[in-house]
């Protein structure tokens, strides 16, 4: 890989309490070796601990913003890190919706995995588009009015998601080609 195709490429990874660890430390470590900027947002500072499937692991990564001093436009992109405890707090949280809204209303770029996509739906962000997600959550989606696929990765416009742990290699070469794309359009605009 080029270490700098996504060199001055901001990313945003929103997050909390017992997200999946393989969901958000291999995206973000993919992120950082092609040059970009990750920042982990929460909503509480301090650390927000990590799991494996479901139950808390040693891990704890420091958040570098809370969601009530982010601001989503000094962000390129986002990603959206499964587990479903993190999820499920996640999509409940007003500021973390309106966060998530905020990428989607300006058409940057967004990559959910596994639960992640949950805050999707909370967001109204769903209907009519083409995604995966983790196969327990498939029925929110598509109640939703998605067009679900049982796929390691799905991309649909400035949409990437996939589906588990597993997907992750297939999750990331598409976020890396999503984000690519988020920076020539953003250049070209400039």
């Amino acid at each position: 890989m080029h270490p700098d195709r996504l060199a001055g490429f901001r990313v945003a990874i929103l997050s909390t309490d017992l997200f999946e660890e393989p969901e958000l430390t291999e995206p973000r470590k993919f992120l950082q070796e092609a040059g970009a900027q990750t920042f982990l947002i929460a909503p509480h500072g301090g650390e927000i601990q990590a799991a494996h499937h479901g139950e808390p692991a040693e891990l704890r990564l420091q958040v570098d913003q809370t969601l009530a001093e982010a601001d989503p436009e000094q962000f390129d992109a986002l990603l959206l890190p499964g587990g479903k405890l993190n999820s499920e707090a996640l999509r409940g949280d007003a500021l973390a919706v309106e966060f998530v809204r905020h990428f989607a209303n300006t058409q940057r770029a967004i990559a959910a995995i596994c639960h992640g996509g949950l805050v999707l739906i909370a967001a109204n962000l769903v209907k009519g588009r083409h995604l995966t997600s983790y196969h327990a959550v498939q029925q929110d989606f598509v109640n939703a009015g998605a067009f679900w696929y049982d796929k390691p990765m799905v991309r649909d416009g400035n949409l990437v998601t996939s589906r588990q742990p597993a997907d992750i290699p297939s999750f990331n070469q598409e976020m890396l080609n999503l984000f690519i794309d988020q920076q020539l359009r953003s250049h070209a605009a400039a």
